[in-house]
């Protein structure tokens, strides 16, 4: 029984500290408040310099797909393409409608078909 609690004992301590170990060479560390754990962004681990960075910004600045409220969590800003449709081809269209075109969408449409 001794032996076995010797044994088992130092087994289970490093099983248990092992996730505590990992965590501690990542940007994350354990932490008692609500989230759970704490980021530390200096402890991160780049491949990149500064300047590559900086680069990359500029660039996606300069081609419009870097979105200054992406931090606030808003959809980004479409870029505007324009209508595909003139207003006059979309009434032409709704004026040649078939009646059987007409019926099946009336009855996709409305309210309790099908």
């Amino acid at each position: 029984m001794l032996i076995r609690t010797a044994i088992l004992f130092p087994v289970l301590s490093i099983a248990l500290a092992a996730p505590t170990l990992a965590l501690a060479e990542s940007e994350m560390h354990l932490s008692r408040g609500e989230v759970g754990y704490t980021f530390y962004p200096n402890h991160v681990k780049s491949t990149k310099t500064t300047a590559q960075v900086m680069q990359e910004l500029q660039e996606a600045k300069a081609d419009g797909s870097y979105n200054q409220y992406s931090l606030e969590e808003y959809p980004a800003p479409t870029k505007n393409v324009g209508p595909v449709k003139t207003r006059a081809e979309v009434l032409n269209e709704l004026k040649n409608v078939t009646p059987a075109e007409r019926a099946r969408m009336q009855a996709i449409y409305t309210k309790g078909a099908g």
